[in-house]
């Protein structure tokens, strides 16, 4: 069994260049393989290798700047779920175009995933998918709102165009991990919506914590590896059926 750890810290490095090399021979020495993004404002990705080896690049992640706090959530698969190791230099480590949002800081309130249903159920609140449509269509949340976008960079303009529908509602807002929604509710708070949450850890944690007798969650979730999909406890699904 494999060892996969989903990562995101929202930080600020002064030259994210000079943290790439150290990254890539670590890895390469540890045998570990996937994919990292480092940017100005932090650090995103999904690694998998022997536990060991992902303990030590996560101890090497969390002496960045601002990185002691690192996300993080574990699952296994059965195989590499990679083929390479590859950290890139970005502009954002999880784009959606919009100057000035500043996450770290200005991110909406968590909600435990132990209390998340009770905002699903509740009729009073806007429960918004912040994936794109192909995700969605693996599973998402009972009445959840789908945007139906292409990408995470077109989430902007259809908020902009559907924010009157949702005037003086509670909106609440789910990705798979949380790094997006971290970007999300910062925007919607930008744009002067006071009342808004998010799923903490995302879907992910979700599915992790709350047993599935329990839960509101239909079909799997999406993952960026060659599982292709997770159910409850994080279970590999594969392709959806």
């Amino acid at each position: 069994m494999f060892q996969v750890a989903a990562l995101y810290r929202f930080a600020s490095f002064d030259d994210p260049a000079v943290l790439r090399q150290p990254l890539v021979d670590l890895c390469a020495d540890l045998g570990v393989m996937g994919t990292l993004l480092l940017a100005r404002e932090g650090v995103n990705g999904t690694i998998a290798g022997s536990e060991a080896g992902i303990a030590a690049v996560l101890e090497h992640i969390r002496g960045l700047p601002d990185c002691a706090e690192l996300d993080v959530k574990y699952s296994t698969a059965a195989a590499m779920p990679f083929q390479r190791m590859k950290v890139r230099l970005k502009k954002e480590i999880v784009t959606i175009k919009v100057p000035g949002l500043d996450p770290a800081r200005n991110a909406a309130p968590y909600v435990d995933p132990a209390d998340w249903n009770a905002v699903v159920d509740d009729p009073d609140t806007v429960l918004i998918d912040t994936r794109n449509g192909f995700e969605v269509g693996y599973g998402s949340f009972a009445g959840a709102i789908d945007p139906e976008t292409k990408s995470f960079g077109d989430f902007p303009d259809w908020w902009r165009a559907n924010a009157d529908r949702f005037a003086g509602k509670r909106v609440a807002m789910f990705c798979t991990g949380g790094i997006r929604c971290e970007k999300s509710t910062a925007f919607l708070r930008h744009e002067g919506v006071e009342d808004v949450v998010h799923l903490k850890g995302g879907i992910l944690a979700y599915l992790e914590q709350v047993p599935e007798a329990d839960s509101r969650w239909h079909g799997s979730c999406f993952v960026f590896d060659e599982r292709v999909s997770v159910g409850h406890g994080l279970v590999e699904v594969g392709e959806k059926k």
